[in-house]
């Protein structure tokens, strides 16, 4: 018998000062059984960095959502798509190999990945000149030391606030606060 994916729920107040987009989001996760809880919030992470595009790029009339994720290799983590099912956005944390991100580079407006652990330099090393070429491709790192702290926001009910600031995240429940300083690495 197979193990069923963990449901947890969360209301994300987003404050991007950056993009001037303020928005309330209520979001259930599927966290598969294979999944941690680290690399489940570094999905939420995303999502709340790139929520402004729901606005700058769908003029609000898109949907903004979860992926089927590990459950579903040809789908991404987090996507954006406009009223008509395009995809205008694509995101994949952790490792992904070249050839699903550049495959994704064909299916979608841009896409972005966010690296994570302590081997995600290793990572990197290996992949950049494979995934130099996609023009609509950004590649970026969340610090080790942040990433490990999501896990302490975790919960299976949240309630978070998510300030992006010149670049920053600030995401915090009220008791514990995590600060991230995403790096671009393309």
């Amino acid at each position: 018998m197979a193990l069923k994916s963990t449901i947890f729920k969360a209301n994300v107040a987003v404050a991007d000062i950056d993009h001037g987009y303020y928005a309330d989001h209520a979001l259930t996760l599927a966290r598969h059984p294979s999944e941690t809880d680290e690399r489940m919030m570094i999905r939420l992470v995303a999502l709340a960095l790139n929520a402004h595009q729901l606005q700058d790029t769908c003029g609000g009339d898109g949907t903004l959502a979860f992926g089927a994720g590990l459950s579903d290799p040809d789908e991404p983590d987090v996507w954006l798509r406009d009223f008509t099912g395009r995809a205008r956005l694509w995101i994949e944390v952790g490792q992904p190999e070249d050839k699903p991100v550049i495959k994704a580079c064909g299916k979608a407006d841009q896409v972005i990945v966010y690296a994570f652990a302590h081997s995600a330099d290793i990572w990197w090393r290996g992949m950049e000149t494979k995934l130099s070429r996609p023009q609509n491709l950004q590649v970026w790192r969340i610090p080790t030391a942040a990433s490990q702290q999501l896990s302490t926001l975790a919960q299976r009910s949240m309630q978070l606030q998510a300030t992006v600031q010149e670049g920053a995240l600030m995401l915090g429940d009220g008791s514990n606060t995590v600060d991230i300083e995403p790096l671009r690495w393309k």
